[in-house]
C-alpha cells in the first residue's frame, strides 16, 4: 500500500459548487481550518474563509460559513451542503491516491486515525447531485506536520512511501476543477492576509466575465505574483457557458446542443477610391505635372481628382509678371526717416533700402543729435544739411532711437 505525504496549506480546499443557474439558486459552504490542536496553527485559513464567503455573498450565493470546526462541525456542515457548492479551508492530506481534509481536532497517530478526516471525494459526490454547473476549488498543500507525524508512525518497515501534494481528482462531466497548484506540489500561504490563490479568487470572482476565463484569469494572476513558481492547473470538463455574475442570458444548460456553424462572411466589394487619399498626397508633396496626371489616370472618378486637375492646370499657366520695385523712400532735408525720432521703424521699410542707405538711415539719428563724426564721408555727407549742427562725438539717444539704430544696424549685413 502505497501511502501520499500529506500537505498543509492556508486554503487546503476550496469546493464550490452552483446548482441550477437559470433559476439562479446559488449556495456554498465555505469552511475556514486555522486553529489546529495537534498542529501548528495557520493565521490565513480563516481570513480566506471570510472574504470568499464575502464575496459569494455579494456574487447571490447562500454561504454557510464555518471557522476553525472539528470532525463533528465538518460532518454537520457538509450534510447540510449536499447540492450546488461547497468550499473548504485549512490542511489537506492524501493517502494511497484519496484526499483528506483535516479538521481542527485531528490527529493522526497511525492509519486508523485517518478516520477523523473527512474524504474530499464525499464532498465530490454531493457535488454530483447539482443539475448543472459544479466547481471544486483545491487551494491546499502547505507542509503537512499532521502528515508527518503519521509518517514517522509507519515508519520505513511497510514499503510505504509519503509524497507531497493532494492527488490528481478524475474530473466527471459537468464539472470544473481548479488546483492552486499542480497536483502533488505545493501551493503558498502568503504574506498578507490571504493566500496568493484566495487573493486572485477575490479579485477575479466577482466580474461579469465566463467562469472559465475567470478562472484562466486566476491562474495568471497566482503565476506572476509567486514569481512564476506557483502554476495552478485548471480542469474543464463543460459544455455551454456559465456566468456568475452578468451576461445570464448567454448562460447554456449543460449537455444543450452546440449551435449550427455559422456561413462563412461575404467579403464587402472592392472599394476603388480606397487607396486615392494616400496616393493623393504623395502625388501632391511630389507637387509636378507628371504626379498630377498619374493621379488622374488611376483615381479619376474619386475625391481628390479636381483638386488634381486644378494643381495641373496651374502648372501649365505661364508665370506672372514679377510685381515692381518698391520705389526708393523720397529724402527729405537729408532724412531718410524724418520721423525716426517719434516713432519705432519697421523691417519692411528698411528691408526697402539699400545697405549703404541704411548705413545712413543709422547714422542720421546720431546726426540729429549733433553728433561729431570721425568718418571723412559721413561728416561730409552731413555737413550738406542746415540742420545738422555737430558739437560732441558723444551723443545720447532715448529708448526709441536706440530700438531704431538696433534694428537698422541688424539689417546692415
Amino acid at each position: 500500500m502505497a501511502i501520499l505525504t500529506c500537505c498543509v496549506l492556508a486554503l487546503a480546499a476550496s469546493v464550490l459548487g452552483v446548482g441550477d443557474a437559470h433559476a439562479d439558486r446559488r449556495v456554498a459552504l465555505v469552511i475556514g481550518n486555522g486553529a489546529y490542536r495537534n498542529a501548528p496553527q495557520l493565521p490565513n485559513p480563516p481570513n480566506d474563509a471570510q472574504d470568499v464567503a464575502a464575496a459569494l455573498k455579494r456574487t447571490g450565493f447562500e454561504t454557510i460559513l464555518g471557522i476553525d470546526v472539528d470532525k463533528a462541525g465538518m460532518d454537520e456542515l457538509q450534510i447540510r451542503f449536499a447540492r450546488a457548492a461547497q468550499q473548504a479551508d485549512g490542511h489537506a492530506m492524501q493517502m494511497n491516491g484519496i484526499n483528506y481534509l483535516a479538521p481542527v481536532d485531528a490527529k493522526l497517530t497511525d492509519e486508523a486515525d485517518l478516520r477523523r478526516m473527512e474524504r474530499l471525494d464525499d464532498i465530490v459526490a454531493d457535488l454530483q447531485r447539482a443539475k448543472n454547473l459544479r466547481i471544486l476549488i483545491l487551494d491546499s498543500c502547505r507542509d503537512n506536520p499532521l502528515a508527518e507525524e503519521l509518517k514517522r508512525s509507519i515508519g520505513g518497515t511497510r514499503g510505504l512511501s509519503i509524497q507531497r501534494g493532494l492527488a490528481k481528482i478524475d474530473n466527471p462531466e459537468g464539472m470544473i476543477i481548479s488546483y492552486s497548484t499542480q497536483p502533488g506540489r505545493t501551493a503558498r500561504d502568503g504574506d498578507g492576509r490571504n493566500s496568493p490563490y484566495t487573493a486572485a479568487f477575490l479579485k477575479n470572482i466577482e466580474q461579469p466575465a465566463e467562469i472559465g476565463t475567470v478562472f484562466r484569469h486566476i491562474s495568471a494572476e497566482v503565476y506572476g505574483a509567486t514569481g512564476q513558481s506557483q502554476l495552478p492547473e485548471l480542469s474543464l470538463s463543460l459544455i455551454g457557458e456559465y456566468y456568475l455574475r452578468g451576461n445570464a442570458g448567454a448562460i447554456a444548460n449543460a449537455g444543450a446542443p452546440m449551435p449550427a456553424p455559422m456561413a462563412p462572411p461575404v467579403p464587402p466589394p472592392i472599394d476603388p477610391c480606397a487607396a486615392a487619399e494616400a496616393h493623393w498626397r504623395s502625388a501632391d508633396s511630389i507637387g509636378n505635372a507628371a504626379a498630377y496626371q498619374d493621379h488622374l489616370a488611376r483615381f479619376a472618378n474619386c475625391a481628390f481628382s479636381g483638386l488634381a486637375r486644378a494643381r495641373l492646370a496651374a502648372l501649365q499657366q505661364p508665370p506672372p509678371n514679377p510685381p515692381a520695385p518698391p520705389p526708393p523712400p523720397v529724402v527729405a532735408s537729408g532724412f531718410i526717416f524724418p520721423d525716426s525720432d517719434r516713432r519705432y521703424l519697421t523691417r519692411e521699410e528698411v528691408q526697402r533700402l539699400s545697405l549703404e542707405q541704411r548705413r545712413i538711415a543709422r547714422n542720421e539719428i546720431y546726426a540729429r543729435k549733433g553728433r561729431r563724426f570721425r568718418d571723412a564721408q559721413l561728416a561730409a555727407y552731413f555737413a550738406r544739411f542746415s540742420w545738422y549742427q555737430p558739437y560732441s562725438y558723444e551723443v545720447a539717444l532715448g529708448a526709441l532711437e536706440q530700438a531704431n539704430v538696433r534694428l537698422i544696424q541688424s539689417m546692415e549685413h
